[in-house]
């Protein structure tokens, strides 16, 4: 119990020195440059010191629970005698399923519990008139991060070079960005960063570490990060290929009253 009120404490002073300099700048640039006084001064005393005690409690989280938790499960369905017991004949990287599966499911539900996202996904919805739907967004770029981290598990098992992913993956983005309807690119763009925040990079980066440390001849500096890049690329691809096919049924719609 002491331990962990020290750790809380050691946390909770960290916060404190991270955020101070955001509040600096804020009520800096309110008294000094703008010359005014903060509307509803309480409030947002109030929201910092919020702020202050989610961040604490949240980081102490990650080092209890989310960080172990992604380690322990790489660690546990890439053991050997997992893989030799449920693989049967399968030989090389299908051995590894269980892994791909289990990195598609997490990064489809880490992205959908996104609070970023969801905030995006609102505004993109309000601003839209509703043209884009809250879920549907959401869906897109889970799906996204799901492929795209169960590509990347795949290229740790097999050892294949990053590199070589990125460039295709952002090849393959910039194609689509001169045939998706202009109105989703942005959106696009900004939903591969959304992604990347504070419910998926934990357990993404967990996931990484332990399937390096456990997959033979891989090194978790060279080969354990990279998850991320892949979470950050496939979300733009799959928003604007949901756009392109919402425009393709469109016009196939269009074509089919017009001939009626």
């Amino acid at each position: 119990m002491t331990e962990w009120l020290l750790e809380l404490l050691d946390v909770s002073v960290a916060t404190v020195r991270d955020v101070t300099p955001i509040a600096a700048i804020i009520f800096g640039f309110q008294g000094l440059v703008l010359r005014q006084k903060i509307p509803n001064l309480r409030n947002v005393l109030t929201g910092f010191v919020l702020v202050l005690l989610g961040l604490t409690l949240f980081l102490v989280g990650l080092e209890r629970a989310l960080f172990p938790i992604g380690r322990v499960m790489a660690t546990q369905l890439s053991d050997p005698d997992f893989i030799n017991a449920s693989a049967g004949s399968l030989i090389g990287w299908q051995r590894y399923y269980w892994i791909y599966i289990f990195a598609f499911a997490i990064g489809f539900a880490t992205t959908v519990a996104e609070p970023a996202l969801i905030a995006v996904a609102m505004k993109a919805s309000e601003v839209s008139g509703g043209a884009v739907k809250v879920w549907g967004l959401r869906a897109a770029v889970a799906l996204g991060v799901a492929v795209g981290i169960s590509l990347g598990a795949w290229r740790i098992v097999t050892g294949l070079p990053l590199h070589y992913f990125i460039i295709a993956g952002y090849i393959i983005v910039i194609i689509q960005t001169i045939y998706a309807p202009r109105m989703i690119i942005a959106l696009a763009y900004d939903s591969g960063g959304v992604t990347t925040s504070t419910v998926t990079v934990p357990l993404v980066t967990a996931l990484g570490l332990g399937l390096a440390e456990t997959v033979p001849g891989r090194s978790p500096l060279l080969d354990g990060f990279g998850l991320i890049a892949f979470a950050s690329v496939f979300p733009i691809m799959t928003v604007m290929g949901y756009a392109q096919l919402a425009q393709f049924k469109e016009s196939r719609g269009r074509q089919a009253r017009q001939r009626g």
